[in-house]
């Protein structure tokens, strides 16, 4: 029974994927079964052999890495994506992320990094090289400012607020456009406003949030 780590290399220098796939042919768990130049042959090479991990050159011709990438999750191969980069670069970074890869690899580092990072992802975790954790910690950062950040009143604009005082105090949507001499129209599309950033789903949702917060928009 064959339990090694398969692996599909794309890169489009060969001297660079020679580099690489000595190394990572060093440790017997890992195998290239596949070696491509572009990403277009990246995609044929990974339809042939579904690989376990598949390493992908960000700048490609033909295709990029981002390219593949896509097309990965597009067509729900099970294979894991780590990209390879020169360039030390948080927007790429975060694409790549978004693009579902569990590693990224800068190649100034990649010769010493690609096993372990390699195995590391091939057991479904995610790997950056050392001189990217900063960009790792940053995500984390502002995905956990996200959660813990929750609508309140202060979100809303002082028109919004005098239309909610106005909910909170039974007037219809005809009566709050008379009162605020302007069209129904306009009166919906504030209440649909502010039911967006209040994360209020419903007419008796936002209702029941302007009865319940009366006090504050006084």
């Amino acid at each position: 029974m064959n339990n090694k780590i398969t692996i599909i290399l794309a890169d489009d220098h060969p001297i660079v994927r020679n580099g690489l796939r000595k190394e990572i042919e060093e440790d017997r768990r890992l195998e290239v079964i596949a070696e491509a130049n572009n990403g277009q042959e990246a995609i044929e090479a990974i339809k042939a052999n579904t690989p376990n991990v598949t390493v992908l050159d960000v700048d490609m011709p033909v295709m990029n890495g981002f390219d593949v990438a896509r097309w990965i999750r597009k067509e729900g191969i099970a294979t894991e994506v780590v990209f390879l980069t020169m360039h030390k670069d948080e927007n790429l970074f975060n694409e790549a992320i978004d693009l579902g890869a569990k590693g990224f690899v800068l190649k100034d580092s990649a010769l010493k990094d690609i096993v372990e990072c390699i195995k590391t992802v091939a057991a479904s975790e995610n790997y950056v090289s050392n001189a990217l954790t900063t960009f790792l910690m940053n995500r984390s950062k502002r995905a956990i400012g996200l959660i813990e950040k929750e609508p309140t009143i202060n979100d809303l604009t002082k028109a919004e607020r005098r239309i909610l005082s106005l909910i909170a105090d039974d007037l219809t949507t005809n009566e709050i456009a008379e009162k605020l001499f302007i069209s129904p129209r306009t009166v919906e599309k504030h209440r649909s406003n502010i039911s967006q950033k209040l994360d209020l789903h419903g007419t008796h949702s936002l209702v029941k949030f302007a009865y319940n917060n009366k006090s504050e928009l006084l």
